[in-house]
């Protein structure tokens, strides 16, 4: 089965999916946007490939570009963790990373720009990248919306307390025009939000860190970012092994490549062969992987994306010659505006 990155690979065959993904910030740790320099020799590269292959045929134009290499085009994207999960006209949002700062700009559009919005954002856990757009979160400060904050750690509504005040923020927590809503959730305990069934599952971090299990008339699709994934069997995993099994689609941690995990024992990230393996054995159908490295260029998401790819092929030619029973996998790197339905 052949790697295809392209976005329709990874949408149902359903007409009418149950759920919709929209990744707002791939990118793990730090925002890493584009500097002027590396967008400037990637568009002279382009047209030089653009006159040696279409010998400088405008009516090629279209084609051309739109069949480059992600590393080659718009790339992965620089914003830090925050995806919307939706079903139907509710939606969920997964961390405050900076990716939240464009989502915001997009909710403004609805209910949210008239002070009549309810948003609800699960949070997975507490470092920076995971909460740092919410200073610029603009339906935060807008009078009249609801803000519906969820997590398993006690400490929610301290973070929030310590994000906005002084010396660090000038609009202290008080002067907000939102009203802030705290929500605890207990591990491993499913509860209703948005028309959809959501259960917290431990990950692997060196902080307390909680991957999410969303359901929907028999489709499931789990969030299992910032994990290294060092429980791996089943026995290890336990009672957190349910977020892993009988999903439709997986979003996985994939900071390092192969090497660099062992090289960052215990930094709390895993690897794209480790997401694979785990989809192969438990039959997901479909695994996108993102929280890619703030030092990483794009050339270099793009050579582990290759990496990832004969490691796939190798796991498969193997399973054949032993004649054993995997699961073959849909599966890519995601980019900041990805779109995937459940």
């Amino acid at each position: 089965m052949e790697l295809n990155k392209s976005e329709g690979i990874l949408k149902s065959s359903h007409e009418n999916s149950e759920m919709k993904v929209t990744i707002w910030g791939a990118r793990g740790s730090f925002p890493s946007p584009l500097v002027p320099g590396v967008v400037q020799e990637r568009i002279r590269s382009n047209i030089k490939r653009f006159v040696q292959q279409a010998h400088g045929d405008l009516k090629n134009e279209t084609d051309f570009f739109s069949k480059l290499a992600r590393h080659h085009s718009g790339g992965y994207g620089g914003n830090t963790p925050c995806l919307e999960v939706s079903a139907g006209s509710n939606s969920v949002i997964i961390d405050g990373g900076s990716g939240i700062r464009p989502l915001g700009y997009e909710l403004l559009k609805g209910p949210c720009g008239q002070g009549q919005g309810e948003v609800h954002i699960i949070f997975t856990h507490f470092h920076w990248d995971h909460i740092i757009g919410l200073l610029f979160f603009t339906p935060i400060f807008i009078p009249g919306n609801r803000i519906h904050v969820y997590a398993v750690q006690p400490e929610l509504e301290q973070v929030f307390r310590m994000l906005f005040q002084k010396p660090f923020f000038p609009v202290p927590l008080e002067k907000l025009g939102s009203r802030i809503e705290y929500h605890r959730l207990e591990p491993r305990v499913p509860f209703e939000l948005g028309g959809m069934q959501i259960t917290p599952y431990q990950l692997d971090h060196p902080d307390p860190c909680w991957g999410f299990k969303f359901e929907k008339n028999g489709r499931a699709f789990s969030h299992c970012v910032d994990t290294e994934c060092t429980r791996f069997t089943p026995a290890e995993l336990g009672p957190d092994l349910p977020l892993y099994r009988g999903l439709d689609l997986m979003i996985f941690d994939a900071q390092y490549t192969l090497v660099e995990t062992i090289e960052k024992v215990d930094w709390g990230h895993a690897t794209a062969s480790l997401g694979i393996d785990m989809a192969m054995r438990e039959g997901t159908k479909r695994v996108v992987f993102m929280h890619h490295d703030p030092a990483s260029s794009d050339e270099k998401i793009a050579a582990a994306e290759s990496q990832a790819q004969r490691y796939y092929q190798h796991q498969l030619a193997r399973a054949d010659l032993a004649e054993g029973k995997v699961s073959e996998v849909q599966w890519a790197f995601g980019y900041d505006g990805m779109v995937l339905e459940v």
